[in-house]
C-alpha cells in the first residue's frame, strides 16, 4: 500500500515477503537441510591458532551437541542464559542451542566493568553466565571473582549450583577456554554432557518451543538512564533476518564479513540469523580491526559486509588501505547503518572500495531494522536516506507535541507498528508503557521526515535535537554538510546549555592525517553552506570519539566534556530542573 495521502504515514505491504511463524532452532534445521555440506562458517585467525572452517551440516552437529549438554546441565525452557564474550565461534553456538532448548540469551556488551555486569545479572535474572577469560585489558575472570567470593569455595561446580549473597538467582559461571579456575565449569564439559540426552529428549524440549516465545534479551546502550533489557522472540527475530536478507539481495555465494559484535542486535540478528535465512558463508572479525577487515575482505573474497560508518572511516583512512594493499575486488555490498550515514562517506565507500551500498535504520527495540533503502534505487537514493518501512511494518512520522501526523518532509518522531516490535522491557511495566502505546505503536524517540515516495531521512534523536533560538537544528544535517569538507574526516554536532539562546551548537571535528585547519575555517565553511542559526558557535577539534562497543559515538559524553570546559553547569542543572 504505501503511502497514502498527503501526510507522512506508511502503510504496510508485503512486497511479496510473506511472514513465516518460525522457531531460531527451525531457521537452523531448514537451513542444514537445505545445504548440508555447503561451507558455512569461517574463521580465518592463524595467528592466533584459529582457523575454523565448518559446513552446515557440522554447525547443526555442534549446536545440538552444546544444546544437548544443557538440557544434561539443567537449564530449563525460559530461563535466562547470559553470553560475555567476544565474537567466539562459540558464541554462535550458545545463540542457537539456546534458541533451540527455549532459553532465553541475554547479550553483554564485552565493555562492561563490574557494576555495569553486575546490574545486568541481577535485573535480568540470570541463572547461567559464559563468559570467556579477558578482553582488552578487562580480566573477567578477576571481574566475577570480585563479584562472586562464593566461588572460589565451590569444590564441585558441575554437580553443586553457586550460592551467592549478592547474586542469588546465579547458579553456574561457565568458561570459554581451557583451563577453568576455581568454581568455574568449562564450556567443554558443558558440550560433553550431550552423551547422557538422547536425541528424542532434544526432540521434545525443541518442539516445546513456540515462535511467539521470548529468545533473547538485549540490553539498550543506557545512555539516558539504566540500561534497559528488550525482549525478543522468536518470530520477530526470524523474520527481520529472513525480509532484511531478501530485500539486500543476499546471495548463497555470498562471502558475509562482519565485525558486528554478537552481543548487538547488528551482530546476533544482522550477522547470525541472516546468515543463516540466506545460506551464505559467515566469515567474522572476533572484534573490530580495520586491517584485519581488509584482510578478510581480500583472503575470503568478502562479498558482502555490515558496518557503521565509524568501522568505515576507519577503514578508508587506514594506511594499508591508502597504499593499496588489500584486494576488494570481490566487495560488491556494503550494509551500514545505526547512525546517521553522510553521503559523503557513503560517495568515498562507492569510489574507493568499489561496493554499492544498502543503508538500513533500527533499534534494539524493533528486532533490528525498520526501513532499508531498496536494491534497484539509484546510487544517490540509497546514500542519502535510510530507504522504505520493511515489509509488514507501519510507519508514520508525528509532531513530538501533538501526536498527529506531519506533512511530507517536515521532521517529527517515527512511530513504527508490526512483528518486528519487541514484547517490552523486561521488569519495567512503565517504561515499556512509554514506549509502547496503547495502540501498539512503538515511540522510536528519532527524528525523521518521510517525502511523498515513503523515503525516510533520519535527522536526529528527539533529546538531541538542538533549540537555538526558538530555531530547531538537526545535529545529522550540519555533521553531512561537515562531512564534505575537504580536510575532515569526521564530525559530531552536539548541543550545549546558553543563557541566551537556550542551547547553542557545537561540533567536535576530526581532521584528515596531517590536514589542519583552525575553529574560524571551520565556521566559515559553514557559513556558505547552511542558515547562520545552524553554525557551530564552538568548533573543537579531537583525534578519536568516545564509542560504544557497537561504533556509536558516546555523543553525551562529548557534550558533558565542553559543558565543563566552558564552565556551564550551573547552566546546564538550570534547563533540567
Amino acid at each position: 500500500m504505501g503511502v497514502q495521502g498527503e501526510r507522512a504515514v506508511w502503510q504496510a505491504e508485503s512486497r511479496g515477503s510473506e511472514l513465516v511463524h518460525q522457531t531460531i532452532g527451525e531457521l537452523l534445521d531448514h537451513r542444514a537441510a537445505a545445504s548440508p555440506d555447503k561451507e558455512a562458517l569461517v574463521y580465518s585467525y592463524r595467528e592466533i591458532g584459529l582457523d575454523l572452517r565448518m559446513t552446515f551440516r557440522a554447525c547443526l552437529d555442534e549446536v545440538n551437541r552444546l544444546a544437548k549438554g544443557l538440557l544434561a546441565l539443567g537449564v530449563r525452557r525460559g530461563e535466562h542464559v547470559a553470553v560475555w564474550a567476544t565474537n567466539v565461534p562459540e558464541w554462535i553456538f550458545l545463540e542457537l542451542a539456546l534458541a533451540k532448548v527455549g532459553a532465553v540469551l541475554v547479550t553483554v556488551n564485552t565493555n562492561y566493568r563490574a557494576g555495569e555486569l553486575e546490574y545486568v545479572l541481577r535485573q535480568g535474572d540470570i541463572t547461567t553466565l559464559f563468559m570467556i577469560a579477558a578482553y582488552r585489558d578487562h580480566a573477567y575472570v578477576e571481574t566475577i571473582n570480585g563479584l562472586l567470593p562464593e566461588l572460589s569455595r565451590l569444590s564441585d561446580p558441575l554437580n553443586a549450583r553457586l550460592h551467592s549473597a549478592r547474586l542469588p538467582l546465579l547458579e553456574r559461571v561457565v568458561l570459554i577456554g581451557e583451563r577453568a579456575p576455581q568454581g568455574m565449569l568449562l564450556y567443554s564439559q558443558v558440550a560433553a554432557l550431550a552423551a547422557t540426552i538422547s536425541d528424542a529428549a532434544l526432540n521434545q524440549r525443541q518442539a516445546s518451543v513456540a515462535p511467539d516465545d521470548v529468545a533473547q534479551m538485549l540490553y539498550t546502550s543506557g545512555t539516558t538512564g539504566f540500561p534497559k533489557a528488550v525482549m525478543l522472540t522468536h518470530v520477530a527475530l526470524v523474520n527481520q533476518a529472513l525480509i532484511v536478507g531478501r530485500q539486500a539481495e543476499f546471495r548463497a555465494d555470498d562471502g558475509y564479513v562482519t565485525p558486528m559484535p554478537f552481543f548487538h542486535v547488528a551482530g546476533c540478528v544482522g550477522a547470525v540469523l541472516i546468515w543463516l535465512a540466506s545460506g551464505c558463508r559467515l566469515i567474522p572479525l572476533i572484534s573490530f580491526d580495520p586491517a584485519k577487515q581488509l584482510a578478510l575482505f581480500a583472503e575470503q573474497r568478502g562479498t558482502v559486509t555490515m558496518s557503521v560508518p565509524t568501522m568505515l572511516i576507519a577503514m578508508l583512512n587506514h594506511s594499508r588501505f591508502i597504499a593499496g594493499e588489500f584486494d576488494l575486488s570481490a566487495l560488491r555490498l556494503v550494509i551500514t547503518g545505526a547512525a546517521p550515514v553522510p553521503v559523503a562517506l557513503m560517495e568515498q565507500v562507492k569510489q574507493q572500495m568499489g561496493a554499492d551500498c544498502t543503508i538500513v535504520f533500527g533499534q534494539t527495540e524493533s528486532s533490528g531494522s525498520i526501513t532499508q533503502t531498496v536494491i534497484t534505487d539509484s546510487f544517490e537514493l540509497k546514500s542519502s536516506t535510510v530507504g522504505i518501512p520493511l515489509p509488514h511494518v507501519e510507519v508514520k512520522i508525528v509532531h513530538p507535541e501533538t501526536g498527529e501526523p506531519v506533512g511530507f518532509n517536515e521532521p517529527g518522531e517515527l512511530l513504527e507498528r508490526g512483528f518486528l516490535v519487541m514484547q517490552g522491557y523486561y521488569n519495567m511495566p512503565e517504561r515499556t508503557a512509554e514506549t509502547i502505546d496503547a495502540d501498539g505503536w512503538l515511540h522510536t524517540g528519532d527524528l525523521a521526515t518521510m517525502n511523498p515516495q515513503g523515503y525516510v531521512n533520519i535527522v536526529g534523536r528527539v533529546k538531541d535535537m538542538i533549540i537555538r533560538g526558538g530555531e530547531n537544528v538537526y545535529p545529522a544535517e550540519v555533521e553531512a554538510w561537515l562531512m564534505r569538507h575537504p580536510k575532515v574526516v569526521e564530525a559530531q554536532i552536539v548541543g550545549v546549555p546558553d543563557p541566551l539562546m537556550g542551547e547553542e551548537v557545537a561540533a567536535f571535528v576530526r581532521l584528515k592525517a596531517e590536514a589542519s585547519a583552525d575553529e574560524e575555517e571551520i565556521r566559515e565553511y559553514c557559513r556558505t553552506n547552511i542558515s547562520r542559526y545552524k553554525v557551530p558557535r564552538y568548533v573543537r577539534f579531537v583525534e578519536q570519539y568516545p564509542l560504544t562497543a557497537s561504533g556509536k559515538v558516546k555523543k553525551f559524553e562529548l557534550r558533558a566534556l565542553l559543558i565543563k570546559e566552558l564552565g556551564l553547569e550551573d547552566v546546564a542543572r538550570q534547563r533540567t530542573a
